[in-house]
């Protein structure tokens, strides 16, 4: 019979179109996948449920100092190894291992540079850089932008995104930076001003515990971590679970820790309204 007779289906098999990697970022809050030029236009911010990604130092001077006037401070200032730390690996190991990574050469970068046409003493931490961590560089260069800020009467932003503290790789070292840099703050409210205070997730421990939380105004990005220990060590020592939200922007808002939130996208034009009011005020 001709039905018989038909010669036998073709399988055509087709090539799955292959999708090229790096194109999509999952959010770390909501799980959405993001297109990641449309992340990049949101200014690194999810659309969808808000979640305010991690900021280089770089992109942070981009963000919010005027094109083409930061000059920077200190910048071939690096880290040493006072202790000769040792571990799984070592801290002049680590330090390499994150210059090569990041780009930088510490955790922190200084200098000045015009807001909104506004002249300021601008800082801000890294956390890709060993968490941010402050260690005997990063305390020595934000102290010296602090006084530079002091002696030229300008007011002073820092922006924190430090989640590792005082850095243990330098031990008592590090730990002097709290009171360093909480000593040239003090010196500063005396003789200038403003000093505003710009918390980004995540800010914690010996940072928070120093210079961060030492600003005229204290602002912070929407929902990030902000505190001294973080919840699980706390939830951990207390046998005691934690407030919903507990150490995010909004709770520390609500009870009077923080001063504002701003999303990222109106956080320059904020930075200079507050450096209009707080300038006649001071």
């Amino acid at each position: 019979m001709a039905l018989f007779g038909k010669p036998k289906y073709t399988i055509v098999r087709i090539r799955k179109k292959e999708i090229p990697e790096g194109l999509w970022t999952k959010c770390e809050d909501c799980g959405t996948p993001i297109y990641n030029k449309t992340l990049e236009e949101n200014l690194k911010v999810c659309p969808k449920c808000n979640y305010h990604f991690v900021l280089s130092a770089p992109e942070r001077i981009k963000l919010l100092i005027d094109e083409g006037t930061f000059v920077e401070f200190d910048k071939d200032m690096l880290p040493q190894d006072p202790l000769e730390f040792k571990g799984p690996k070592t801290y002049a190991e680590k330090i390499i291992q994150d210059q090569n990574s990041t780009g930088l050469k510490e955790a922190a970068i200084t200098g000045e540079g015009l807001l909104d046409n506004k002249r300021v003493a601008f800082a801000v931490t890294d956390s890709r850089f060993i968490m941010g961590s402050m260690g005997s560089v990063v305390g020595e260069k934000i102290t010296r932008c602090i006084e530079r800020a002091a002696e030229n009467k300008i007011p002073l932003i820092i922006v924190s995104g430090s989640g590792g503290g005082a850095r243990m790789y330098e031990g008592m070292y590090s730990l002097m930076q709290m009171a360093k840099t909480s000593l040239a703050i003090a010196r500063y409210s005396q003789v200038s001003g403003p000093y505003i205070s710009v918390l980004t997730n995540p800010t914690m421990a010996g940072v928070m515990a120093s210079f961060a939380g030492l600003g005229d105004c204290i602002v912070a990005e929407p929902k990030a971590l902000i505190g001294f220990t973080g919840p699980r060590v706390i939830e951990q020592t207390i046998k005691q679970k934690l407030p919903k939200g507990f150490q995010r922007s909004e709770f520390l808002l609500e009870h009077g820790l923080i001063d504002m939130i701003v999303a990222r996208k109106n956080l320059k034009a904020t930075l200079s309204q507050l450096l209009d009011y707080l300038s006649q005020e001071s």
